[in-house]
């Protein structure tokens, strides 16, 4: 055991060197630390409409039915109307700057109503201006059909009401917390496979042998310091977190799920560096089937991301349970097989 562990502090040492792999874990500890407003300005990226009022958007209404597009422009947090009498006029206020967005809404044959919808082209703040226009829009649609509800000869199958949730909650527990969780372990694998493939390169690996030392017994050093440091890495983002506010539930259990995703990497990349032998092949090959793996689990009954979402935010289930087990049980196969054959062969230079 002393043995393995001195192979394990000379692992871990070794980082030091690792730019990259250094700037990757700043990269985590910046995105925990700071996760709090990086969370709005993400969620803001990915979906809009979440601002929920943050950014007023002034718009142009014109036309016959202005009336009624008026009320319901007027109806969002978000939205400014101000009405004009023809539609060349709110153009012009849009190309001075004095509005943000114009509808144009017309009377056509048979009491249709045409809505014409300008927007100016530009960066973030069109896809806002834009989010809150369709918003508007489908608004003034439902209730336009309600009032003519009366000439329908049959009653429509009633639509279910949308559940309302918080974007910023969904971001943090199905994204953030995942991605932070996952990616220490994936590290770990990557340093493995780079680390062990170097030193056979090289033939530095034959320095580690004099005491002697078995292979089995090299490959064991350098996977305890690499699947120790990847639960050490998520306890610490799981605390930023939870200095930033966002509580975590089950996390114990949580970091079960990151040792059992980094002893199946660290197997997978020790795997790829003995069976190769050279680094860049090896870093490749392991790139590439940390992805194919990752992607398998997706097909199981609770992928991962799932499973650490339900543990995060406290409603796990029975599967959720029996997932996290059989992904322990699968890794920890899957480094005995690696060693067994490592007993067997005793050569990795």
């Amino acid at each position: 055991m002393r043995r393995r562990l001195h192979v394990a502090r000379r692992t871990i040492g070794s980082l030091r060197s690792e730019k990259t792999i250094l700037l990757a874990i700043a990269i985590q500890l910046f995105v925990a630390a700071f996760s709090s407003f990086m969370v709005v300005g993400l969620v803001s990226l990915s979906d809009p409409g979440a601002t929920q009022g943050a950014y007023s958007v002034d718009v142009a209404v014109s036309g016959d039915v202005s009336d009624d597009l008026v009320s319901v422009v007027e109806d969002g947090d978000a939205r400014t109307a101000h009405t004009f009498e023809t539609r060349e006029a709110g153009l012009d206020a849009l190309a001075n700057g004095r509005v943000d967005g114009v509808l144009h809404a017309e009377t056509v044959g048979g009491g249709r109503v045409v809505v014409e919808a300008v927007a100016p082209e530009g960066d973030f703040e069109t896809t806002l201006i834009v989010v809150q226009l369709k918003d508007a829009l489908a608004t003034f649609e439902r209730h336009q059909r309600g009032s003519l509800s009366h000439r329908l000869e049959t009653r429509p199958v009633p639509v279910p009401n949308v559940p309302q949730s918080n974007p910023y909650f969904e971001f943090t527990y199905t994204v953030l917390i995942p991605v932070l969780v996952v990616l220490p372990a994936f590290i770990s694998g990557s340093i493995t496979a780079d680390s062990l493939a170097e030193e056979i390169e090289r033939g530095t690996l034959e320095l580690l042998r004099v005491a002697p030392v078995t292979a089995a017994e090299i490959v064991d050093g350098k996977a305890l310091a690499m699947i120790v440091i990847a639960p050490a890495q998520a306890a610490l983002w799981l605390g930023l977190l939870a200095l930033n506010g966002t509580a975590v539930a089950n996390p114990g259990t949580i970091l079960l799920v990151v040792t059992a995703f980094a002893t199946a990497f660290v197997t997978l990349g020790a795997g790829l560096a003995a069976l190769v032998r050279r680094r860049s092949e090896a870093q490749l090959l392991y790139s590439f089937a940390a992805l194919a793996l990752f992607a398998v689990t997706m097909f199981a009954p609770e992928n991962p991301p799932a499973v650490i979402a339900k543990l995060a935010v406290g409603t796990e289930t029975a599967i959720t349970v029996a997932t996290v087990i059989a992904g322990l049980l699968f890794a920890g196969l899957g480094y005995w097989t690696l060693r067994t054959l490592l007993d067997r062969g005793d050569h990795l230079g």
